[in-house]
Parts: C-alpha cells; sequence; structure tokens
C-alpha cells in the first residue's frame, strides 16, 4: 500500500494505518534528525517527538507535499525551538555567572552590593538599560529615547513595567 492510503485510513482514525506509516519513516527521519544535530540522543528525542507531533496533527497533514517532507519540516522546526531554548538557557547563564563576577568584584573593592542590584541584573536588557539611565544617571525621558532611538512612550512604558516588576520581585507581597 502507498503512503497516501495509510495516510488517508490515518486521518481517518486507524490506528494500525498510522502505526504502519510511522513504522516506514521512522528509520529515514532517524537518520535526517542525526546528520543535523550530530548528536544522536538529541536524534532520537526529536525523532520521537516529530513522531507525537505527527500522532497529533496527522489530521492536518494536507497532500500538498511528500509525506517525508511534512515529516522533515515538522523535524527541523522541533531542532531550532531546541536551539533557540539551548541559546535562551546558555545566554541567561551567562548572564548569571557575570552577576556573580560583578557582585564578588564589588565585594572584594569594599562596595556594597543591594538586592535592587540583583533584581535588576534579571531583567532584559530593554527593559534594564532605561532604568538604568534614568534613576541611576538622571536622564530625562526623551534624552534617553534618543540615546536609544526609540519612541519617548516606549522608554516610559518600559521603565514603568520594569520598576513595577522589581517590586515585585523585591516585595512578594505587593499588589499589581
Amino acid at each position: 500500500m502507498d503512503d497516501r492510503l495509510w495516510i488517508e485510513r490515518a486521518q481517518k482514525g486507524d490506528s494500525d494505518a498510522l502505526a504502519q506509516l510511522l513504522r516506514q519513516h521512522y528509520a529515514f527521519l532517524l537518520k535526517y534528525m542525526t546528520k543535523i544535530t550530530f548528536q544522536p540522543a538529541l536524534a532520537e528525542d526529536l525523532t520521537q517527538e516529530t513522531m507525537m507531533r505527527c500522532i497529533e496533527k496527522i489530521r492536518l497533514y494536507n497532500f500538498t507535499s511528500k509525506f517525508s517532507s511534512w515529516l522533515i519540516t515538522i523535524g527541523t522546526n522541533l531542532y531550532f525551538d531546541h536551539a533557540r531554548r539551548k541559546k535562551r538557557e546558555k545566554e541567561w547563564q551567562d548572564q548569571e555567572q557575570a552577576l556573580r563576577q560583578i557582585k564578588w568584584s564589588a565585594g572584594q573593592k569594599g562596595e556594597e552590593w543591594s538586592d535592587v542590584l540583583d533584581a535588576l541584573g534579571r531583567l532584559p536588557d530593554q527593559v534594564r538599560i532605561p532604568i538604568v539611565l534614568k534613576h541611576y544617571y538622571g536622564y530625562a525621558y526623551e534624552e534617553i529615547a534618543d540615546m536609544l532611538d526609540i519612541a519617548e512612550g516606549t522608554v516610559k512604558s518600559r521603565i514603568h513595567n520594569g520598576i513595577k516588576s522589581l517590586r515585585k520581585e523585591l516585595d512578594p507581597h505587593e499588589r499589581t
């Protein structure tokens, strides 16, 4: 039986047809995922996740491309999502390490390091920078907007929401 018949049966709820379809394409997909990840364990995980997505979304397959191409698209997108998550985790770890180093350095110089600075260090750059410029260096909203090349309203919004976030973090009983 060709893929089209297996797919049509699977889309109608035939679990045996779906199982057969997945069995036919598993090795192909695993080889592909191994080639793009260069990590056999990750390739296996992503292949399994791709198969799960296929099970969930089989009714959405519309025959405009080959079934194997559809699986590759799902697998590739899952890999990109995984890579983005890893990148964000690494950036967070790097930021935390930098914050610890700055804190240690301040302690070595006899400078104080407050909980506010800890919380400020955990804010995203686009929120932290306007707060620092406004509250530590005294720049006006208009000046900050010019420096960062963003609208003055955006500066106000980021500062307001950032301060609100800081208050909430520093005083968990703070109402929003």
